[in-house]
């Protein structure tokens, strides 16, 4: 079974396991030693508690399905984690009125609070500077390379 195969058979067993609609997928890669690993997040959060749930269900899903019948494979289930860019709509909701830095396809990079996400364009309010006063910058989704929360001391 190809990767892309068990991304998309791993991704349908776990569609009907996110029971609670705050959880959400991110992404899901596999390692060539048969090792999953399934990102998540939460609308308010993901707890341990969440993730251990999803985890336990998920691994029996994959036994049952049979995917691997030597049972020869391994299985994490986590939040993507800090420094990690955003990936889906949701996120971008979720991270509002939060810092971000977002690196354009053009190479640019544009550091600002995330204010809103609405029609597939980021509204950020960049900082002032001595010649230009603070403001709003809008940047549709298809020209945003990456964009990931910075973390505020």
């Amino acid at each position: 079974m190809t990767n892309e195969a068990i991304i998309a058979k791993v991704h349908s067993l776990l569609e009907p396991l996110m029971d609670d609609t705050d959880l959400f997928v991110t992404s899901i890669q596999v390692k060539p030693t048969a090792n999953i690993k399934v990102f998540i997040d939460a609308d308010s959060g993901l707890t341990v508690e969440k993730s251990i749930r999803v985890n336990r269900k998920l691994r029996a899903a994959i036994e049952e399905a049979a995917m691997f019948p030597e049972g020869d494979f391994s299985l994490e289930v986590s939040s993507p984690g800090i420094g990690e860019p955003l990936t889906t709509h949701r996120q971008y909701l979720k991270n509002i009125d939060r810092l971000l830095e977002v690196e354009k396809t053009d190479g640019t990079i544009v550091t600002g609070l995330l204010r809103a996400f609405a029609d597939d364009t980021l509204t950020l309010e960049v900082k002032g500077t001595k010649k230009l006063p603070p403001h709003e910058v809008a940047i549709p989704l298809a020209d945003v390379k990456t964009a990931t929360v910075q973390v505020v001391f």
